[in-house]
Order: C-alpha cells, then sequence, then structure tokens
C-alpha cells in the first residue's frame, strides 16, 4: 500500500478522512481493538467527559450536528467518531482487531515492512497514530496481588455494580475527578486517596435547550487561545485564573482542614488542572473520604496510605493516567540504521515538527512529541499534522525519494521548545508532571506557544530540514 496508518482514534480517523478527501485511496488503517474510537472507546467510566468546550472538539472540516452539552459525554464523542468514519467511507480501509507487532524500515526498497499477526505488509509512508492516552499506566503498589476484590484501571472500567461497595479511587487527576461523585452516589463507601491535590476549577457545564444554537466555534478558540497567557509565569492572567481556583476552593469548602489538604503547593497549571463541579460537593458527602497521601501498598483487603492510615475495600480503581512520555509504539518501529524509535527516545521524545525524526524515513507521529496542548482543543495540532502530512506525500510523490528529516533540523526543534517553554509553568511551576521527560526534565508532551504559531509554521509541509537521498531504485 501507499500509506499505513496505526491507530483508528482522533488522529487516525482525521488521517484517514483527509487522505480520501485528496483522492488518496490507496492506504490501510491497523486499530488493535475491535471498534474506533481510541481514547473515547476505552474510557467508559461514569462521569467521562470532554473537559474542552464541546464546539472545539471536533473536526473543523466535519462539524457534528449538535451536542447535547457545553461539555460533552464521552459515549456522546465515541458516537461522533464512529460516524465521521462511516461518513467518510473508511470502512474498507479499517483492519479491526489487527494490532502492529513491528515495523521495519527498508532502505533498499524505500518502504516499511509491517507485520501483524494476521500477515505482511509494506507501505510508501507509515503514520503513528496511536495516541497518548492509549496505555494505561497502573502503579507497583506492593500485595497488590493478595487483594481479593476487584481492581481495575480507570480506563479498562468495570461495569459490574458498586452498589453496597467499598471502594478506593486511587489518583486526583481528571480521570479521578469526573469519576469519583459518579462513584460516590453508588458506592457504600468511597476513600479517594491523593498524592497530590489538584487545581479545580469551576466547569460552568449544562445542557443545551432544544433549538438552542450553538457556541460559535470561532469565539470558543479566540478564548481558549487567551488562556495561553495564563500558562506564563509571573503573567496576570496566570494569577486571575489562580484566584478564580482559589476562589472556587473556598466556595465549596468551609471545612478549613479539608479546604487546606485541598490546596496544592505547585502553580496553577504546572501538572493538568482539572474542570468540575460537582467533586469538592462528593468530597464532602458522608459516604467519601480524602486521604491525602498516595496508596503505599495493599495487605488482602486492606489498603495501607503512605500516612499509615489503613482501609478495607471491595474495589480499587486506579485512576494514574497513562504511559505519555516513552509510547510503547516506539518499541515496535525500526529505523534506517536498525535503531528502534524507543532507543532514539530514551532520554526523552525528539522530533522536527512535532511530526518526522531523524533516522526514520517517511514516518510521521501524530499527536506525539509536543504536539499535545495545555490550553486548547487536541484537534488544533492534530489537524495542523494532518496537513503537513498531507504535504509530505505530495512532496514524495512528486521526487520518488524518501523523506528523511536531518538530525541538525531535529536537534534545532529541540532547542526552540525548551526556548519557548522556558518561562512557562509547566517548566517553572514547581511540580513533576506528565508533561515533561522523567529522564532529561525537558518538556516533550506540549507545544510550549499559541496554537496559532504552530498551524503557521508547521501546518505546511517545508522540503528544507530534510536530506537530499536518492530514489530506491537509483540505490539498487
Amino acid at each position: 500500500m501507499d500509506v499505513a496508518v496505526i491507530g483508528a482514534g482522533i488522529a487516525g480517523i482525521g488521517m484517514g478522512a483527509q487522505l480520501t478527501r485528496a483522492g488518496r485511496d490507496d492506504f490501510l488503517i491497523f486499530e488493535r481493538a475491535d471498534d474506533v474510537g481510541g481514547t473515547w472507546r476505552d474510557n467508559s467510566y461514569p462521569g467521562v467527559a470532554c473537559d474542552i468546550p464541546s464546539r472545539l472538539y471536533s473536526y473543523s472540516f466535519r462539524p457534528p450536528r449538535r451536542w447535547s452539552r457545553r461539555f460533552a459525554p464521552g459515549a456522546e464523542i465515541l458516537d461522533y467518531l464512529r460516524e465521521t468514519a462511516h461518513a467518510e467511507g473508511l470502512e474498507p480501509h479499517l483492519r479491526l482487531g489487527e494490532p502492529l507487532t513491528s515495523a521495519r524500515w527498508d532502505d533498499e526498497n524505500g518502504c516499511w515492512r509491517l507485520a501483524t499477526p494476521r500477515g505482511a505488509y509494506s507501505a510508501r509512508a507509515l503514520i503513528m497514530a496511536a495516541g497518548r492516552l492509549s496505555e494505561p499506566k497502573t502503579p507497583a503498589v506492593p500485595g497488590l496481588d493478595t487483594f481479593p476484590g476487584r481492581a481495575f484501571h480507570s480506563a479498562r472500567w468495570d461495569h459490574a455494580s458498586l452498589a453496597g461497595l467499598r471502594v478506593g479511587v486511587v489518583g486526583t487527576g481528571a480521570s479521578a475527578v469526573q469519576l469519583a461523585p459518579e462513584v460516590a452516589a453508588a458506592a457504600a463507601s468511597v476513600t479517594v486517596f491523593q498524592r497530590t491535590p489538584a487545581w479545580v476549577l469551576p466547569r460552568g457545564d449544562r445542557a443545551f435547550a432544544p433549538g438552542e444554537p450553538q457556541p460559535d466555534r470561532a469565539e470558543l478558540s479566540a478564548e481558549a487561545e487567551r488562556l495561553f497567557d495564563a500558562r506564563i509565569t509571573g503573567s496576570t492572567e496566570l494569577a486571575a485564573l489562580r484566584d478564580r481556583a482559589l476562589a472556587h476552593l473556598d466556595s465549596q469548602v468551609a471545612d478549613p482542614a479539608l479546604r487546606a489538604a485541598l490546596t496544592p503547593d505547585y502553580e496553577l497549571g504546572c501538572k493538568r488542572a482539572v474542570f468540575s463541579d460537582d467533586y469538592f460537593a462528593a468530597l464532602q458527602q458522608s459516604n467519601v473520604t480524602l486521604e491525602p497521601s498516595a496508596l503505599s501498598s495493599v495487605e488482602g483487603a486492606t489498603a495501607v496510605a503512605a500516612s499509615g492510615a489503613r482501609y478495607d475495600l471491595d474495589v480499587l480503581v486506579f485512576a494514574t493516567g497513562f504511559e505519555t512520555t516513552r509510547p510503547p509504539f516506539a518499541r515496535l518501529v525500526t529505523g534506517r540504521d536498525g535503531e528502534s524509535l524507543a532507543a532514539h527516545w530514551s532520554d526523552g521524545m525528539t522530533s522536527h515538527a512535532s511530526t518526522v525524526v531523524h533516522g526514520f524515513p517517511n514516518l510521521f507521529v501524530l499527536d506525539g512529541p509536543n504536539a499535545a496542548l495545555g490550553h486548547h482543543s487536541a484537534f488544533e495540532v492534530i489537524e495542523a499534522q494532518l496537513d503537513y502530512v498531507l504535504g509530505a506525500l505530495d512532496h514524495l510523490d512528486a521526487t520518488d525519494a524518501p523523506l528523511e528529516v536531518t538530525a541538525e533540523a531535529e536537534s534545532a526543534y529541540s532547542a526552540e521548545i525548551d526556548r519557548l517553554a522556558a518561562g512557562t509553568v509547566w517548566v517553572q511551576g514547581g511540580c513533576s508532571s506528565w508533561y515533561r521527560d522523567e529522564s532529561s526534565g525537558h518538556l516533550t508532551l506540549l507545544w510550549p506557544a499559541p496554537v496559532a504559531e504552530f498551524r503557521e509554521r508547521y501546518g505546511v509541509f517545508d522540503p528544507a530540514p530534510f536530506s537530499r537521498a536518492a530514489p530506491a531504485a537509483a540505490q539498487a
């Protein structure tokens, strides 16, 4: 085939749609699960929803008919992605239930050799659209194997009833804040293990009334873009946002001891801020206990906190995030010199234009290094990357020579990311987060500038940073 796409989530479906719209029909989309949807397929926990305004959370080239709420429920987003795949005619291109097991660059023939459990394939270009929220991360808790009850990650939700059960929720990030109030409404008791308190901003969610006009996308986008100024250390915008979060906490939590336990000691935005109208209220219910320390160990049915407190539980829910800085798919991809993508990224993910990597010709990574946003919708960068890839494919057609970005271009881009990130809360905010690489400390997940700048600079393919390799036929 001409193009192989790995993953059928937001990026993979978007890539397939744009390939089809560009008249490129020689492609396959490999998806390890039996359905499309990516993170919105995998995360079905109670309360799951978008924390970006719904109107911004869709492809600009395919707006939904309408959303039901200001912040769309997860099932509604999944339906939208399924509908998009069908409407864009992607079914013949989908290989569901067929995971990639390896991808190796064949330099002699100028193509990628792919393997799956069903067979072998070759493709001129390989597009990794596996995402960064696809591999659940569960901490290695001593004694967890002795726990007699149900234990599962929030992205692998066990839908059996929680009625009458004692539930422990491990974590206080975005997923935990959404699911904890729902679990508290069903379970006999809930213990929330908080290693680090989160900054919580009011959500302001509500249902749209029948016939109510949907919010203007351009206005919402401009509002979101202005939020970048609140990610700059020392800015007045950051101070105003911090005041808003503290006012929300003060108005919701009257008990000074509980309020102190819920007050972060790092700057707002350093970790992912969360949005909720009911999390603080849930923590004050009579059947809910906030344990202000991490889960330390498990002794049979007893969960032991780092503080020494002990809790007898029937269910353990790990809302502990995902493997983000070390994506597992990188172990499957081997480049021109026999180096795996995981080895290339051993000191942190690097790229040029957040999309191409030196040593890996004709490889394009979507939603990978520095391609996430800390202030806007994920669709914004992904769509810019789709345009970049289409331009690169056109260039491949014209030159018939593999495209490999130079080491110098990749190094210069990494230096530019460091420069842009230096004054942000993600670097100076006084916390450790999944935005930064645990080994190098570099910001490797986020684009640290307004998204308009990314679109302008990297939403159009530029062949200048690429080496001039001879066509494969000439090499042979």
